[in-house]
């Protein structure tokens, strides 16, 4: 039997012929285009480690290893070769008739109507047939445990391209996988799958057999290689130039001759994606100036020893949050990135507006240690819809900063890249976004291997790395453990050492697989340290001598009305003519009514309102103002204050007199007072206003009665001992019975609250490294009761992203975006009717979700049917009779203003 070309592996985006026919790729061709792409990921693409840990894993060379995945990615769509794929009701047609129909006449590819209702995947296939050919031409394999050997591993990881892997098939199954699912077909089906696999081998030459057991590190290299093949394989226009003929036979000739076609073009389909010679300049070598003692100049005398010396590991930065720090946590990231020879960087933040303060100075870095062309994406719950276009928005607002977003750019990908996608983000040379897209590689969800493949060439920089409570700490102790086993290089950067952070040092060494006695990191304020990942061995550096600046910080705690606190501390800078003051509130509503009213009371007073209920634009472009006048050098003059939220408390680069704010825990109220620069900074606590319904209340208890009236604090020396005093143990045992048995009560919620978060958190996260045993179908399992809620809450994203339209209320009237109070952007359409995801980009606003959990909103079944607006709740805003745009729902009404949206509850 000679291979059928009539089998098709493509067709949707094609086209049609001159007879009005749908074009059709061959399967063999699309086998084949995915194995040449393979070639060229892994030699453009993969860094010498993850190369390194595939040949290590297999026990082959490492051309032999890149042989093997080529072969290996070529098989990934054999599973197609089945009655429900090929016969497909939405397959190709020629006049409303399946190009495929002939075959089911024939024969040889007979089949009952049990063949046409299998549910089973091409992916799942393809794993259930491969199991059974891979240990027919000698890869090793066990009746007893499959999952253990190599013929079900490289399987079960090809199975798993479509973004989850299946569970194991044992002997009785991969014996005759059509028993189990007649869709998979016999005879002919049969035949073509075990001559397509065969072509494959012969073609590409993978007739090496390893003998070696699959990690599980090799085994994520090897499903992103896979995985990202396949898909750069499968663009449309790139396909269109390599169409056969009708009448080609597939012949053994024909596939050789095809084979350098694929060859050929392979390197071009990287070439379009942004994706190719990025890389890592040698840092500069540090220069030896009298006196320069601080945390910098201590890591780059020794980071590049350390490194040379043991190879890729963590760096733990502990300091004050600020410039400096960050600045220390890109150094080592640049040692670690060009030693390793990493591909690019992520930088994760706790919260979309820290992530937008700090991709100005992650660019910064960018143009200096990164080499080749490198392409930036924005990645956080507002941004994730179009990462491309809210970078590109972001540069907009940021270009009075210094950001030329002009045509020519080269971090700037177009709003049409391909790495434009969800999923594909993550493989951009530069991310600047939140922790949680890190978080999520050790979550069920899909594609959650190809995020920690995207990962594994990076270097990750995580800043803030304890801001995100019980459930983001069981989380991003099970990263670390696969970071160290995928050899990741990580930078941590915390305010100060504690237990949390111990814990994440542990969980690496952990996952490299080093011994379990705790890895002790310097208390004092600033340090460092660096735990190899070869070993997982903890290496103490000289620390450094003295802090880059140090200073006190007054903290004032007063009582009285909010806002009469709020006046009271306004009026020496206003009257003085100059200064500058932060004021945090604990509502977008509470911070719009206070904005209103200090530019009532306050005519010459400078008000600025930044908060993260406003458009996507209005917010970049504000933090940017803010980020050009609020500085050491801003050109602001006259007295000025900024009004927001805690979505403020982790941007840099804003440098203010006195800080004002409302109860908080202390770990925030430091991170809000560092905004506060000078030899003597300032933070005024407000006691009697409102705290945010997010903050535990025995951690604001804990810090009203730590600061009484007021304290002074040395910084950077006393910060870890403050931070160790409000945790303590035994902080209750100086108050009185009453308070302390208030206190007794509100800690024992927390630890309620604190344990289930946690045991929730290591029930939902996908086993560690070394759990898995070679069962990759456990980095997707499903637990009774795992819902995307639950998923959402975990990861602290615990928002829905908005958009309000407009209509000028007459039926049928198309929907506008609002500008400049206006409606007159018109919601654009494309292809069916269906809006254009990436116009709503600028005008998303990211609201909790309990507040919109009974609103259905007014999406369309156009709206509904797109994967990219699912989660986007629309809302067609009524003008009401003050002029002011208004949606009503069961429980909230919601008022867009040019202030942002206010969501008042109903009576």
């Amino acid at each position: 039997m000679v291979l059928e070309p009539r089998l098709w592996g493509k067709a949707a985006g094609l086209g049609e012929d001159a007879r009005g026919a749908d074009h059709t790729h061959p399967l063999i061709c699309h086998l084949l285009d995915t194995a040449a792409v393979a070639e060229i990921v892994w030699d453009e693409l993969l860094t010498v480690h993850q190369q390194d840990m595939v040949a290590e894993a297999l026990q082959v060379s490492v051309g032999q290893a890149r042989t093997l995945a080529a072969f290996w990615a070529g098989l990934h769509d054999i599973g197609k070769i089945s009655v429900p794929f090929q016969l497909h009701r939405n397959g190709p047609k020629h006049g409303g008739k399946l190009l495929t129909q002939p075959l089911s006449d024939e024969p040889g590819y007979a089949f009952g109507a049990s063949a046409v209702q299998d549910r089973q995947s091409h992916e799942a296939a393809a794993h259930w047939w491969l199991v059974r050919a891979f240990k027919e031409i000698g890869y090793p394999s066990s009746k007893r445990r499959p999952q253990s050997q190599l013929s079900h591993a490289v399987a079960q990881l090809l199975g798993g391209h479509g973004g989850r892997f299946h569970p194991v098939v044992y002997e009785k199954d991969s014996r005759c996988p059509a028993a189990r699912h007649p869709g998979m077909g016999t005879r002919s089906w049969e035949e073509q799958r075990r001559i397509h696999f065969d072509e494959v081998r012969r073609v590409v030459g993978g007739t090496l057999v390893p003998q070696g057991r699959m990690t599980s590190g090799a085994a994520v290299v090897l499903t992103g290689l896979v995985t990202l093949s396949d898909w750069l394989a499968s663009i449309d226009e790139e396909i269109r130039t390599r169409l056969r003929e009708e009448a080609w036979a597939g012949t053994p000739d024909d596939l050789d001759a095809y084979w350098q076609l694929a060859r050929s073009a392979a390197p071009r389909l990287l070439q379009r994606t942004d994706l190719l010679r990025t890389g890592f300049a040698r840092p500069p070598v540090p220069t030896q100036h009298a006196g320069k003692a601080g945390l910098g100049a201590s890591m780059a005398r020794q980071a590049p020893d350390l490194v040379a010396e043991h190879g890729p590991g963590m760096v733990v930065v502990t300091a004050p949050p600020s410039e400096e720090r960050t600045e220390a946590a890109l150094r080592a990231a640049a040692v670690l990135g060009h030693a390793t020879d990493a591909r690019g960087l992520f930088y994760a933040l706790p919260t979309g507006s820290a992530a937008d303060s700090h991709m100005a100075q992650v660019h910064a870095f960018a143009g200096q240690a990164l080499t080749g062309p490198w392409r930036s994406l924005l990645l956080h719950s507002s941004s994730r819809l179009k990462p491309a276009e809210a970078a590109a928005q972001w540069a907009h607002a940021n270009a009075t900063g210094g950001v030329n977003p002009e045509p020519g750019e080269e971090w700037a990908p177009t709003a049409n890249s391909w790495l434009n996608s969800h999923h594909r983000a993550l493989l951009a040379a530069l991310g600047t976004g939140t922790v949680d897209e890190l978080l999520q590689a050790v979550m069920p969800v899909t594609f959650n291997a190809m995020r920690l493949f995207a990962l594994s060439g990076k270097v990750v920089v995580v800043d803030e790395a304890h801001a995100r409570g019980a459930w983001g700490h069981e989380l991003m102790l099970r990263f670390l453990e696969w970071a160290a086993a995928l050899r990741i290089p990580v930078v941590l950067a915390a305010t100060a050492a504690d237990k949390s952070v111990d814990a994440m040092l542990a969980a690496y060494r952990r996952g490299a697989g080093g011994g379990r006695e705790p890895v002790m990191q310097p208390r004092r304020s600033p340090g460092w340290l660096f735990v190899d990942a070869q070993s997982g061995t903890g290496h103490l550096p000289q620390q450094p001598a003295e802090a880059a600046r140090a200073s006190s910080l007054s903290i004032e705690v007063v009582d009285g009305t909010p806002y009469g606190a709020i006046k009271a501390a306004l009026v020496p800078i206003v009257a003085a003519g100059s200064g500058r003051a932060a004021v945090y509130r604990a509502t977008p509503a509470e911070a719009i009514r206070t904005f209103h009213q200090l530019t009532k009371d306050f005519p010459g007073l400078n008000v600025t309102l930044v908060h993260e209920q406003m458009w996507n634009k209005d917010r970049w472009q504000r933090l940017a103002a803010c980020r050009t006048a609020i500085a050491p050098a801003g050109g602001v003059t006259g007295p000025s204050v900024l009004v927001t939220t805690s979505m403020l408390e982790h941007v840099r680069g804003l440098h203010f007199d006195v800080v004002l704010s409302g109860p908080a825990p202390l770990a925030a109220l430091l991170a809000r007072a560092v905004q506060s620069v000078g030899d003597r900074s300032r933070l005024v606590v407000l006691r009697a206003d409102n705290a945010s319904e997010l903050d535990d209340a025995a951690l604001v208890r804990r810090t009203d009665l730590l600061l009484g009236a007021g304290r002074t604090v040395s910084l950077p020396d006393e910060l870890p001992l403050i931070l160790d005093e409000v945790y303590a143990e035994e902080f209750g045992d100086r108050l009185e019975w009453p308070a302390a048995r208030e206190l007794q009560k509100l800690d024992n919620q927390r630890t309620v609250r604190e344990n289930k978060a946690s045991g929730t958190a290591r029930w939902l996260a996908v086993p560690g490294p070394g759990e898995l045993d070679g069962d990759l179908a456990l980095l997707n399992r499903d637990h009774a009761g795992m819902e995307p809620e639950l998923l959402s809450s975990v990861l602290g994203e615990d928002l829905v992203q908005v958009v309000c339209l407009y209509g000028h209320g007459r039926p049928g009237n198309e929907a506008h975006l609002l500008e400049e109070g206006v409606p007159e952007r018109r919601l654009k359409r494309g292809p069916k009717r269906r809006p254009v995801p990436g116009q709503l980009v600028p005008y998303l606003i990211p609201v909790p979700k309990r507040l919109v959990e009974d609103v259905e909103g007014d999406a369309d079944s156009a709206w509904r049917g797109m994967s990219a607006l699912r989660n986007v709740l629309r809302l067609n805003l009524k003008q009401l009779e003050d002029g002011r745009w208004v949606y009503r729902g069961p429980k909230h009404r919601f008022c867009m203003s040019e202030h942002g949206l206010v969501i008042d509850e109903l009576p």
